[in-house]
């Protein structure tokens, strides 16, 4: 067990793994909290601009964007911990359906303009 690092539910588990599954593992965890970044500020972004859409239409858009862009740190956090803990007890690796909900935020922000754009 490795003393003071943090969370001990994670590396207080296993052996430490090949260095380089480990940084690629937190590689994944920044590339999740940048989409996170652009979701916020796509929220933000779509709202201040004050687009000529259906202005509720809008709203919501912007809502679900802000609201994904929020959601998604926590979820990255939990499958970086997941992936880290199956790296350490050299288990198989768990499946992640974070980019299938991601896919499926978009494709319902992109209804929500749509339909904004022909509500207007």
């Amino acid at each position: 067990m490795t003393r003071g690092r943090f969370p001990a539910s994670v590396f207080g588990v296993g052996d430490e793994p090949d260095a380089r599954f480990s940084l690629a593992n937190e590689r994944t965890f920044l590339a999740w909290n940048r989409t996170a970044l652009a979701l916020i500020a796509g929220g933000v972004a779509l709202e201040a601009l004050g687009l000529d859409l259906h202005p509720v239409l809008r709203l919501i858009a912007s809502l679900v964007l802000i609201a994904a862009g929020l959601a998604l740190p926590v979820i990255a956090w939990v499958e970086w911990a997941r992936t880290e803990r199956a790296l350490r007890l050299q288990a198989p690796l768990p499946g992640s359906h974070t980019g299938l909900v991601l896919s499926a935020v978009i494709v319902v922000v992109g209804v929500l303009i749509v339909f904004g754009v022909l509500q207007r």
